[in-house]
């Protein structure tokens, strides 16, 4: 009797849905380098246009209105013409957005541009988690997501590399041209190399299986009153609710928090910057794999995803003390460990709709989750604005970011305590 030769399934199976993840990886590098440039320029801006902090905060805000209603917009559009063309399109319209700073001369321009940028921007990751939904099996998708969301802070490490040494050239003007026409070139390859995986030529058949492997979903489109009957709905709307505002905080504010306290400025953000990021990114990626290696352990979705969280939870707590701390290293690594932990918890949260909802509804969930993320967004930065002009202290806004993550998978678990497969 012949005995069957056996490879290694890293051998027979393809890769071509890593080179998916690689082009959504490089888009949220340049997402990001669009979305923490204003961040990086505060100071040089307020001083220029004689902003106060309730001004810029509510240039965040405005961003983040735009970013609310456009996400759950994007998220049905998503559902209705895929990724391919949806990503395409919201790149487009937020690269041009941010090349439209360099045009502003006021306040109330720059809220306009920030706006298109928000609308642009919205459109990201719900078009990145429906291209994730497409192309990997669900034990997959928390590994995937993690990687291309760790491009976001890819980005957040190569703006305070760049931005500096362009505006100290050139003026902040250019930092807005330069870095947004270096990046339309990412669109092209998008709409080249784009295709769901039973339209790609370069996908093998037992890829294609690998991929496949789940049941079968319902692919008829589900409208947004069903879904938001649904508690699994909830459970992700209310964890982007409470986590994405200290992301945005970290993001629009970090710079202005290491110059007031620790005396940095445009030409030495860059290395605490970095460190920080850099921590960022281990979070996001190890946060998909463990999750995914629990998995492969046997564990249920429900266990492995909330476990990880519990986990980065755990690891945000000690940011409460960030504004605390003498020493500047001392506070980029702890409030490193809270980006990392953040974007762990990100990670598993942003795999829920995939997890269990039908893939012809993830779009849509996503949308809805954003959309309350960024309302969230826009109450947290009102109240970062008012503390800052009343206090002048960053000491209660680390409080309430080290608490947040256990009281959102606290929600979590209430609303989702089995995380099944929804039944519509």
């Amino acid at each position: 009797m012949d005995i069957p030769k056996f490879t290694a399934p890293s051998e027979r199976i393809g890769r071509y849905r890593w080179v998916i993840v690689g082009l959504l990886f490089a888009a949220m590098i340049i997402n990001y380098v669009d979305r923490q440039t204003i961040g990086l320029l505060k100071a040089d801006l307020s001083k220029e246009f004689g902003w106060n902090e309730t001004d810029y905060a509510n240039l965040v805000i405005y961003f983040q209105l735009a970013y609310a209603l456009a996400y759950v917009a994007w998220g049905k559009i998503m559902d209705k013409i895929g990724a391919r063309w949806g990503f395409g399109v919201a790149f487009l319209i937020w690269q041009v957005a941010h090349i439209s700073h360099a045009a502003a001369r006021s306040l109330g321009g720059f809220i306009f541009a920030r706006m298109a940028l928000g609308v642009g921007e919205a459109g990201g990751f719900p078009g990145g988690i429906k291209a994730v939904a497409e192309w990997f099996p669900k034990k997959e998708r928390a590994l995937a997501t993690g990687i291309f969301n760790a491009g976001t802070n890819i980005g957040a490490i190569v703006t305070p590399l760049v931005v500096p040494g362009i505006v100290l050239a050139f003026g902040w003007q250019m930092a807005f041209i330069v870095t947004g026409v270096a990046g339309l070139v990412w669109l092209p390859l998008w709409l080249i190399v784009y295709r769901r995986p039973r339209e790609q030529k370069r996908v093998g058949a037992a890829e294609l299986a690998h991929i496949e492997q789940d049941p079968a979903d319902p692919v008829e489109k589900i409208g947004w009153l069903t879904l938001l009957t649904k508690r699994e709905t909830w459970a992700f709307a209310l964890g982007k609710f409470l986590i994405d505002p200290i992301w945005w905080m970290f993001l629009f504010w970090l710079p202005d928090f290491l110059g007031k306290r620790h005396g940095l400025d445009l030409k030495s953000f860059g290395p605490p910057l970095v460190a920080i990021y850099l921590l960022s990114d281990v979070g996001s990626v190890a946060g998909g794999w463990l999750s995914s290696r629990f998995m492969k352990m046997g564990w249920t979705i429900n266990r492995s995803r909330k476990t990880t969280m519990l986990i980065c939870a755990l690891l945000a707590m000690p940011v409460m003390f960030a504004a605390k701390a003498d020493s500047l290293w001392v506070a980029v690594l702890i409030i490193g460990v809270a980006t990392a932990a953040h974007q762990g918890f990100s990670a598993n949260l942003y795999t829920l709709p995939s997890d269990v909802f039908p893939r012809g509804a993830v779009g849509s969930v996503v949308g809805i989750g954003g959309m309350l993320g960024a309302f969230g967004g826009m109450a947290f930065s009102a109240y970062i604005g008012d503390i800052l002009e009343k206090l002048g202290t960053y000491t209660p806004i680390f409080i309430v970011a080290g608490c947040t993550y256990l009281v959102a998978l606290a929600v979590i678990h209430l609303l989702t305590p089995k995380m099944e497969p929804v039944k519509i």
